[in-house]
């Protein structure tokens, strides 16, 4: 039976529409998503476990509460993924490493039970690279994701299964977590719509320094859309943010007088390539064409303030890899084992120094973005590289050098988002990177409304529906 890939790669919002008007159901959209999900995965490898049964079971169930007019939320029938360190009860939490004894949880994590009383379908765990410490799609236990514009590519990481996910046509709804960027990189390589949300905004069952989680997808209005679900409290996260009741359909944004920020420089890590930086620029012209301000934001971070969260996240895997047996260590991805190894000399003043560190990136910032209404970045310094390469720049200790862009605002606790703005010559996606003021998140998804309705034509994603092995071609502006 043929792929009806119009069923499969609708957006969330038309699929409801649709599903309110009858016109499609919630099962026909499911198989058709399973169809593409079987012909790209063997190549793909998005997916840690499929809940293919039970998932037509919940489209299923959608479908009658859509016949009795009764849904029981705004993502009621749509396919949803969830990344692997988002609990769901009874599913194996291996966090990408064939040397952990993965976790069971015995309950969901608050977003899981946010998407399913949401009437979500929750098609499986998307993968991640050993314990998302890899902005890539290498695993030891999972092997290598792919990119779906070009298998050679990476997809970025750690949600690298969540963001193959979604550029591959599973759906449109994605949920990933982001420590130091592992929602906006797959963002900027695979040219997806995501967000970073504020810190506390969307609960969680493990908070942690900088974590978060939100969407990945393929529009800014399905990004808003999943955010209307997963940012609905949940008491067990002692971190979240207050209950506040946020519109988050309401996207215009009329640009004339805010104040722009275009940031190209980090002042740390590696250089930006010109592609990407005249791709950020253009995006900065369009809004100042727009009636925007637009100023130069100065670099704020130093590599002492990058290397000092380097070491940090070090000795934090460090004391999970030295809890394993040796037998167990070994079978952790070499370049991890490698790379947090450096921890294991770090004395308790250096840990507590590098902490310090961390609590100065967050004031440089806030101090350095304030003046802004928002302020747009690369994502990263450089455009994807090969899928099997742990990282852009994985020699002499560089490892952390492509996340002076995106880190900043997970210690901050400042929203980011991305949407595609461009492609490198070899038809390589680029996104932009808006960031807003903390607690702003609506703000800087209107932001990126605006972006993503006034890019040029040849910035807009032509999605590789097509297959895993047809790259498209490269989309130039003429």
């Amino acid at each position: 039976m043929a792929v009806d890939t119009g069923l499969a790669t609708m957006s969330a919002i038309e699929m409801t529409a649709r599903f309110a008007d009858r016109s499609v159901s919630p099962v026909e959209v499911h198989d058709a998503v399973q169809q593409v999900i079987d012909r790209r995965e063997p190549v793909l490898n998005a997916f840690w476990v499929r809940d293919i049964e039970q998932s037509r079971a919940a489209a299923s169930a959608s479908e009658a509460r859509w016949g009795a007019g009764e849904p029981l939320g705004p993502i009621d029938g749509v396919p949803v993924t969830l990344k692997e360190n988002i609990a769901r009860a009874g599913v194996p939490m291996p966090a990408g490493n064939a040397g952990v004894v993965p976790v069971i949880p015995e309950r969901n994590a608050p977003i899981t039970d946010r998407v399913l009383e949401a009437g979500g379908v929750v098609l499986g765990s998307t993968v991640m690279p050993d314990w998302g410490m890899l902005s890539s799609g290498v695993s030891s236990l999972h092997g290598t994701t792919r990119s779906p514009w070009n298998p050679d590519w990476t997809t970025g990481g750690s949600s690298s299964g969540a963001g193959a996910a979604a550029a591959g046509g599973y759906g449109p709804l994605h949920v990933g977590s982001d420590i130091g960027g592992s929602i906006r990189l797959p963002g900027t390589w695979l040219g997806l719509a995501t967000l970073k949300p504020s810190a506390g905004r969307v609960p969680l069952d493990t908070p942690y320094l900088g974590r978060c989680a939100g969407p990945l997808t393929r529009t800014v209005a399905d990004a808003a859309l999943l955010m209307e679900v997963l940012s609905r409290p949940d008491t067990r996260d002692w971190t979240s943010l207050p209950p506040q009741r946020i519109d988050w359909s309401a996207l215009d944004l009329d640009v004339s007088g805010i104040r722009v920020g275009l940031h190209l420089d980090a002042g740390c890590g590696g250089d930006v390539e010109p592609d990407v930086a005249a791709a950020v620029a253009e995006v900065a012209a369009l809004l100042e064409k727009a009636g925007a301000h637009v100023e130069p934001v100065a670099p704020f971070l130093t590599p002492a303030l990058l290397d000092g969260l380097d070491l940090f996240w070090r000795v934090r895997s460090f004391t999970d890899y030295a809890a394993l047996p040796p037998e167990r260590q070994a079978l952790v991805l070499p370049y991890v084992r490698q790379w947090c190894l450096v921890g294991a000399d770090a004395s308790g003043a250096r840990v507590l120094e590098c902490y310090q560190q961390i609590m100065r990136m967050q004031a440089a910032t806030v101090a350095a973005t304030e003046p802004h209404d928002i302020v747009m970045s690369p994502v990263a310094p450089v455009s994807a590289f090969a899928a099997e390469q742990p990282m852009p720049y994985p020699d002499d200790g560089r490892g952390m050098r492509h996340v002076g862009f995106t880190a900043p605002y997970n210690m901050s606790g400042q929203p980011a988002a991305t949407v595609n703005c461009g492609f490198t010559a070899d038809g390589r996606p680029i996104g932009v990177q808006i960031s807003g003021r903390r607690f702003d998140d609506l703000g800087v998804l209107r932001a990126a409304r605006w972006v993503e309705q006034h890019r040029p034509c040849a910035a807009v994603p032509c999605w590789p529906d097509r297959g895993t092995t047809e790259q498209p071609a490269p989309q130039v502006e003429a």
